[in-house]
C-alpha cells in the first residue's frame, strides 16, 4: 500500500504483471494471502489423510511426520502475526495518549481491550465517563483532551495507571439478566468502581479482566 502510494513505477510494473494470463485477472492483494491459506489447507489434508491411513501402513510414520512439521509452522507463522497484531495496537495506543510519560510500549505486554466505562466517585456525587484501556500487566484511565487544543485535541489524557498483580475483581451487580452492572477493582490503594448500563458489556469486561489479574 505504501509503494503503491509513492512509488509510481511500482505502480505501473503491478499494473503490468496482473496483466499476464498466469493471474486470471485477480490482484496482487488477492494473491498475498494463499500462501498462508495453502499452509492450514496442508495441514487438515495431511490430518485426514493420516487418520484413513492403517497404523500398520508403511506411510504412517512418514505422514505423522508431515503433519508434526506442518502443524509446527503453523504455529509459528499464526504467533509472528499476533505479535505483529498486538505491536500495531500497542503503538496506536501509545499514539493515542498524550505525552510520553505513560510507556505503552513495553516488551512482554498484551493488549486486551479498551472502552467506556462510567467511574462511581466513592464519596458520591456525578458519574465520570472514562476511556479504559486493558492490557495484560496493566489498567490505564484516560480522559479525551479538550477538543480544542491545537495539538492535542484528538487525543486521550492517561489519568492513572493501575497494576494488576494485586488487583482483585469482583462484580457487585449485573449477576441477573438486568440492565447493566457495577464491578468493582480492588488495588492496595484503591478501589474503583465501574459501571455500565450495557449488560453483555460489563460482563465482558468482568472476564477480561479476571483473566487478566489471573
Amino acid at each position: 500500500q505504501e509503494q503503491l502510494r509513492k512509488n509510481k513505477s511500482f505502480r505501473r510494473f503491478k499494473k503490468l504483471q496482473e496483466t499476464r494470463p498466469q493471474f486470471q485477472g485477480r490482484k496482487l492483494e488477492d494473491l498475498l494471502p494463499l500462501p498462508l491459506q495453502r499452509l492450514h489447507q496442508y495441514k487438515h489434508f495431511l490430518r485426514d489423510l493420516l487418520e484413513n491411513t492403517g497404523p500398520d501402513c508403511a506411510e504412517h510414520p512418514k505422514l505423522a511426520k508431515a503433519v508434526k512439521s506442518v502443524s509446527k509452522v503453523s504455529r509459528w507463522v499464526q504467533d509472528i502475526i499476533h505479535k505483529r497484531e498486538n505491536s500495531l495496537q500497542l503503538l496506536r495506543v501509545q499514539k493515542l495518549l498524550k505525552g510520553q510519560k505513560t510507556q505503552v510500549l513495553t516488551p512482554g505486554r498484551q493488549y486486551i481491550r479498551e472502552g467506556w466505562l462510567l467511574v462511581v466517585p466513592s464519596k458520591g456525587g456525578e458519574l465520570k465517563r472514562r476511556m479504559f484501556f486493558l492490557f495484560s500487566d496493566i489498567f490505564i484511565a484516560t480522559k479525551p483532551c479538550h477538543p480544542l487544543h491545537p495539538l492535542n485535541s484528538n487525543k486521550m489524557a492517561c489519568q492513572a495507571v493501575y497494576p494488576l498483580h494485586q488487583c482483585v475483581v469482583d462484580k457487585v451487580f449485573g449477576h441477573t439478566q438486568s440492565q447493566g452492572g457495577l464491578l468493582s477493582l480492588s488495588f492496595p490503594h484503591k478501589t474503583l468502581l465501574l459501571m455500565s448500563s450495557d449488560q453483555q458489556d460489563i460482563n465482558d469486561w468482568y472476564q477480561s479482566l479476571t483473566a487478566a489479574v489471573r
